[in-house]
């Protein structure tokens, strides 16, 4: 199984719709899940947290809600993909052979522990859900300019990917691969 982070600065450009394609048509029919970053949707939390200095569990869920906005937008543009909630009905999907758009749920996320802060963004819930998936590899999909020969911290300090995202894969199993949106 394959996990792909899209990031949500490709709803921005025509990338989100090529990206979309090229998982169809190189992926299908192989287990893959999808994950939307919060694009327009989650700067508009981080915006209103700035103006409203409201706490981090708020934002946190609204980051999430963003998310799901996104795992709507995506629907929307690929009719025969199909959204999943929980890691249960993810796993469900996956063995009617779907391409599968996580719409991730809060609640689960909160037991499952994770942190309500900025530092975890939909890059690090990739890895996560990669590795309660038992994934092969969590490809993140990127509009900024990778470099493949910096460090994953490097990579977090330079903001291309979050801050918490090396925590949750220091004892990964599965292949990570960052690459640059015209790479999908």
């Amino acid at each position: 199984m394959i996990i792909v982070k899209l990031g949500g600065s490709l709803s921005h450009s025509e990338s989100l719709i090529k990206c979309l394609n090229s998982l169809e048509q190189n992926y299908a029919p192989n287990a893959i899940v999808i994950v939307p970053g919060g694009g327009a949707f989650a700067d508009q939390v981080r915006l209103a947290q700035q103006r409203w200095q409201f706490d981090d569990n708020t934002a946190h869920s609204m980051a999430i809600l963003a998310m799901q906005q996104m795992a709507l937008l995506i629907k929307g543009l690929k009719r025969y993909f199909t959204i999943a909630r929980s890691v249960t009905d993810i796993k469900k999907q996956l063995s009617r052979q779907k391409i599968v758009i996580w719409s991730p749920d809060i609640v689960e996320l909160d037991q499952a522990g994770i942190a309500a802060s900025w530092d975890i963004t939909s890059d690090s819930l990739a890895a996560w859900l990669a590795g309660v998936l038992s994934a092969k590899e969590l490809i993140l999909v990127k509009s900024a300019s990778i470099d493949k020969n910096l460090s994953l911290q490097k990579l977090a300090e330079q903001n291309i990917i979050d801050q918490g995202f090396c925590d949750i894969v220091r004892q990964a199993t599965f292949k990570i691969n960052i690459i640059n949106q015209q790479d999908c």
